[in-house]
């Protein structure tokens, strides 16, 4: 099978890692491949944010879980409650992506940048998972401030990156239904 074939069939979201810092040239490569996603009229309206200190992802995860408590989504609530749950699942490195607000598309622009980096992690073996619960901190201006964004500049997603500490199943079934053609 084509190798980027098989990179996207084999790709899953991982949530337990190593506790290793990822080898610098490995990171380098998997910000690169964002870099080398495709963006309305060529906007590239991404920045991305490398967090490899611990104390600062515990307080960006304990923070987010107090506001996820608050929701009206009971399982977000059963989530922000569970004492366990790190949201980014302790990766030893967590890349936020912000978007140029002023752009043509940013959230789908910045959406191909993610889906490129985690399909970068997987070819080099290395563990990723697309991280929305992140956007709870996101909502905390203060907080975001921390990040010290380009100006016209905001956080939408956040990447965990590390070496695996599990290796899932294979996919599973795809829905079916989802494909039409009009010959």
């Amino acid at each position: 099978m084509n190798k980027v074939l098989e990179v996207i069939k084999s790709r899953r979201s991982i949530r337990k890692y190593l506790p290793d810092q990822l080898k610098q040239a490995e990171l380098d490569a998997i910000l690169e491949a964002g870099l080398y996603a495709p963006s309305a009229h060529n906007d590239q309206p991404w920045h991305f944010t490398v967090i490899r200190d611990s104390a600062l992802l515990d307080r960006i995860s304990r923070l987010s879980k107090e506001l996820m408590l608050k929701s009206e989504v009971d399982w977000m609530r059963e989530m922000g409650a569970n004492e366990k749950l790190h949201i980014f699942y302790n990766a030893p490195v967590v890349v936020v992506v912000s978007m140029r607000k002023a752009a043509i598309s940013p959230l789908v622009d910045c959406s191909a940048a993610i889906e490129n980096m985690l399909l970068a992690a997987e070819s080099l073996d290395i563990g990723s998972c697309w991280i929305g619960l992140s956007r709870f901190w996101f909502s905390l201006k203060e907080e975001v401030a921390r990040l010290n964004l380009p100006e016209g500049y905001e956080p939408c997603y956040a990447v965990t990156l590390g070496y695996k500490g599990h290796r899932p199943e294979k996919a599973l079934p795809r829905k079916p239904g989802t494909i039409a053609y009009l010959d």
